[in-house]
């Protein structure tokens, strides 16, 4: 077990919902939630992705999470599983199909799944009114997003101020990788939680489109050549050649 390693910050505060994929990503803003608020609960969508294991990684990464740092196992709340499958059937991508992941014609990579995150948006929201909870995290970002629309800064706020107008309550969206390429994410990681927070991102998150668990990498498990395992891997390398 370790401690917080950021003792500085300021008493943890409110209550936080964390859009939790299991995935690299969300699993770094589940720690930076984790330092910054008093009760962090998790909520994850099952939208019939092919990498459903990460649904598995999910709570891995929770529970590896609370057994490695004291201080924030006493914050870390309830889990929710949403089933989003008929959303998944509509939106069809190479994210819930047996199909090529590759560009398409409209410039967007076939592992495009229109509107995901606005779509998460919308239940987390519902979801948080219900538990008494106005702030949200969630991992997008600009800098390594693959193209998404919906992982854009003015797209998220847009969605957010419908949010806070057609439930009637303040949401706040706090993204703290927006500005960070996957090197910075790694980087923000470790300065999370060191290396025992990479280890378990490396060990227990799942990033990569093809669900692949059978081959550990450096970074983590991965068929090693999807978009996401690409990502990761340079993201990965780059950080460890600067430190």
């Amino acid at each position: 077990m370790v401690q917080n390693p950021s003792p500085t910050l300021p008493p943890p505060q409110g209550a936080a919902l964390v859009l939790f994929s299991g995935g690299q990503d969300s699993s770094v803003c589940l720690a930076w939630a984790l330092q910054r608020h008093a009760r962090v609960e998790t909520v994850g969508f099952d939208y019939g992705q092919r990498h459903s294991v990460e649904l598995e990684a999910r709570l891995a990464v929770r529970e590896a999470v609370a057994r490695t740092f004291p201080d924030w196992a006493p914050r870390l709340g309830e889990d929710h599983l949403l089933d989003l499958r008929g959303f998944g059937a509509v939106a069809a991508s190479a994210l819930t199909e047996d199909r090529a992941i590759e560009m398409t014609a409209s410039g967007l990579p076939s592992t495009f799944v229109p509107g995901r995150n606005l779509v998460f948006l919308v239940y987390a929201a519902a979801l948080a009114d219900r538990r008494g909870i106005d702030v949200l995290v969630g991992g997008m970002g600009e800098a390594d997003y693959s193209g998404y629309p919906d992982c854009r800064q003015s797209t998220l706020d847009a969605q957010m101020r419908a949010l806070q107008l057609g439930i009637e309550r303040p949401y706040v969206l706090e993204t703290p990788l927006m500005s960070l390429d996957k090197r910075g994410i790694w980087a923000l990681s470790h300065e999370l939680g060191g290396e025992a927070l990479v280890e378990i991102i490396v060990r227990d998150s799942h990033t990569c489109y093809r669900g692949d668990r059978t081959h550990l990498h450096p970074w983590g498990h991965g068929c090693g050549d999807c978009p996401a395992c690409e990502l990761r891997a340079r993201g990965y390398e780059q950080w460890r050649a600067a430190t």
